[in-house]
């Protein structure tokens, strides 16, 4: 007999098995950019151990866990997966002392990922947005080159509008920087002499004042 999401949610599924799961994801009718149609991608779950609650509509994965919605890819050793009542997922990713969780994803209309480090990742599906949280990290990728790079205790990712921002920390292990505050290098433009047009540079926004949204 098979087992329902009940009795699911009360055992492990046998480890070393991936998940793959179309979590209420729908493809678009038409074509778009791969990147601008992440949204309406189905949420792909794989991990070696994973269990479910179908009353609280969580998902919890352990192990090489890998979360896959269009061009958004997204690693770590364990994740808490939510689906609220209109079908967004919301993902709570964390790695294990001495690593990190990892996120990519596709710029719109450019050859550019963004990449992102963080000892804990929040990812908010409906919103379209990352947060970086402890010894955060995010570089614009340009082919194999890293074009950009910044680092700060938290970095909040806005891929709907393509801006950052940035928080530094109170001491100094909190963002991988001895002076604890925000940390950007960023590269050159591409030379306008030879008409190439160069690819728009992320925006970065200051970080919300304490006690303001």
């Amino acid at each position: 007999m098979t087992p329902s999401l009940t009795t699911l949610s009360c055992r492990r599924i046998v480890p070393a098995l991936a998940v793959a799961i179309a979590a209420l994801g729908a493809t678009l009718a038409q074509p778009a950019l791969a990147e601008r149609a992440d949204k309406d991608k189905p949420l792909v779950l794989e991990a070696n151990n994973a269990s479910y609650d179908d009353v609280k509509q969580i998902y919890t994965l352990t192990g090489n866990v890998v979360l896959t919605k269009g061009t958004m890819v997204l690693k770590s050793d364990a994740a808490q997966i939510r689906t609220d009542p209109e079908g967004y997922q919301y993902a709570v990713a964390t790695a294990n002392p001495g690593r990190q969780a990892y996120i990519r994803q596709k710029r719109d209309g450019v050859d550019e990922y963004i990449d992102g480090w963080g000892d804990r990742i929040e990812y908010d599906g409906k919103q379209e947005m990352s947060k970086l949280i402890g010894h955060a990290r995010a570089a614009r990728i340009a082919g194999a080159k890293t074009v950009d790079e910044i680092r700060g205790a938290v970095i909040t990712y806005d891929s709907r509008n393509e801006y950052y921002t940035a928080a530094g920390g109170d001491n100094n292990t909190s963002t991988g920087n001895p002076s604890g505050r925000v940390r950007a290098v960023l590269s050159p433009r591409a030379d306008q002499s030879s008409g190439a047009a160069a690819p728009p540079p992320l925006e970065l926004k200051p970080a919300p004042a304490p006690g303001k949204p």
